[in-house]
């Protein structure tokens, strides 16, 4: 209905096709490794046997490594709306992370601000 340019269109909808020819399913940061096609997470080769939650939120840290998350930021794009922002869920589910991807830890705790993913 808005008026737009042809050639704007065009361009935008050859960037998402480049996008989606070059996006490869796996996800490498450090010595992580996730395939999001086969549902696959390793260290350093070794499978992890992640949560179907777990995985999105180790997904959401390596597509945002080095990035400061806080709870708030993660319950908004990692859980669903219905979630209650006064649980605990995200401290939760980040020990329980931090558990299966072992020493020396990956997922740093920020004080007063949140979680940050090294590449270790």
């Amino acid at each position: 209905v808005k008026p737009f340019a042809f050639a704007e269109l065009s361009a935008r909808v050859r960037a998402l096709i480049r996008r989606d020819t070059e996006s490869d399913p796996v996800i490498r940061v450090g010595p992580l490794q996730l395939d999001q096609a086969r549902f696959i997470a390793e260290r350093h080769g070794e499978r992890l046997d992640l949560t179907a939650k777990e995985f999105a939120l180790l997904h959401y840290f390596m597509t945002n490594a080095r990035v400061v998350l806080s709870q708030e930021h993660l319950l908004e794009h990692v859980w669903d709306e219905m979630t209650d922002p006064l649980t605990n869920v995200v401290r939760v589910t980040v020990s329980s992370l931090r558990n299966k991807l072992g020493a020396p830890p990956l997922v740093i705790t920020v004080p007063g601000r949140g979680y940050r993913l090294e590449e270790g």
